[in-house]
């Protein structure tokens, strides 16, 4: 059983790769005979980041909501102001088990796996908020369910650098050798995280404030820095295979996660990546950005664009002036439009993997390889 899935996981990577992660198929297996209908899509948790990402559905032409599912009911009732007419349901099964083309799963990251699992067995386009899972355990669960999903069906989860335009002609650039190799890398997050929720009753603490909760968001590594992570691995079109780290709590105590931490990776060629993070909100500064270092020169990605620098030629600079979640939903769209579908959860779970790889070795103190965390 075990060859199998690792011999159906290589052709995945392999079609990937000749089709730049997509397939094309003819739309009427997508999306029926409509080309010009809006698909319908249902909202899997009404929480901040699913009403956002949900408010930039509802501006492309070719997609309208269509359902709302929470357990909370302040959060429907928020939903519900936004989206006029939308079914309303507080069961999951019930959402999917409905007439949507596809479905927005922004619920809290340790559900993932479940929602994920349950999306794909119903048969929907499917555009999931990241990370696909908060431990190993989660992420296999996710990966196994890629492989069961309907070839037919678009699947996408939420790494936004992966289609922001920018993002792409820089890794379009490095991967075509015009800078040479890469020879290491350096990343960081340095910003604030999310504020403490309040007023809720005792009961709901953990669910209202689950990415305070290492067992529920798996701590920042993995809710948050999954993104520069998630960069790396694409521009260097692999996974490291070990990692060191140590985190510690400096400025904020509530829960349980840390609040800052450092990493170093080490790929299978040698290359080294460096990372630092914290959440401490420091006024006035902030870098969350990407840097690589090249034989010829040097590159930095965020998203506010990329920049270049080459011995003896002035910088150049591209600047992105929207929020990138605007391209991975239009292409999401567009893509169950069309039938160009794609599985993205499968480089998403390496990418989820690899956090979770940092984490353990943060926690424990300890150097940590991939084999470890049941990496394939």
């Amino acid at each position: 059983m075990q060859d199998g899935l690792i011999e159906r996981r290589n052709f995945l990577k392999d079609s990937a790769r000749m089709t730049g992660g997509v397939l094309i198929l003819k739309p009427s297996l997508v999306f029926g005979t409509q080309v010009n209908s809006a698909i319908s899509l249902g909202i899997l948790g009404c929480g901040n980041r699913g009403l956002y990402v949900g408010s930039l559905f509802a501006k492309n032409e070719y997609a309208r909501i269509a359902a709302l599912c929470d357990i909370f009911d302040d959060r429907l009732e928020e939903a519900r102001k936004k989206y006029s007419g939308a079914r309303i349901y507080r069961d999951y099964k019930e959402l999917l088990a409905s007439d949507i083309d596809a479905v927005l799963i922004a619920t809290p990251a340790y559900l993932h796996p479940e929602h994920f699992e349950a999306a794909v067995a119903a048969r929907k386009h499917i555009f999931m908020e990241k990370p696909v899972a908060v431990d190993a355990e989660g992420c296999k669960r996710v990966r196994e369910a890629a492989f069961r999903a309907d070839p037919q069906r678009r699947i996408t989860v939420d790494f936004q650098q992966r289609y922001g335009k920018d993002y792409r002609r820089a890794h379009q650039l490095v991967r075509s050798g015009e800078l040479g190799r890469i020879l290491m890398v350096r990343a960081s997050w340095f910003g604030g995280g999310p504020p403490l929720k309040t007023g809720h009753p005792p009961e709901q603490e953990r669910v209202r404030n689950w990415f305070f909760y290492r067992e529920l968001s798996g701590d920042i590594l993995v809710e948050q820095d999954c993104h520069n992570i998630d960069v790396v691995n694409w521009f260097l079109d692999a996974h490291p295979v070990r990692v060191t780290g140590y985190g510690s709590r400096k400025l904020r105590f509530y829960g349980n996660i840390f609040d800052n931490v450092a990493c170093t990776f080490e790929f299978a060629d040698g290359t080294l990546f460096s990372y630092a993070a914290n959440q401490f909100r420091t006024p006035g500064y902030q870098d969350v950005s990407e840097t690589f270092i090249c034989e010829f020169g040097t590159l930095t990605t965020s998203r506010q664009g990329y920049a270049i620098y080459r011995q003896g030629r002035p910088v150049e600079r591209v600047e992105t002036k929207y929020d990138i979640t605007w391209d991975a939903v239009n292409e999401f769209v567009e893509g169950v439009r069309t039938g160009k579908v794609e599985n993205a959860a499968l480089a998403a779970a390496d990418s989820t993997l690899t956090a979770v790889m940092a984490l353990k070795a943060c926690v424990t103190g300890s150097p940590v390889t991939w084999e470890e965390v049941g990496g394939l």
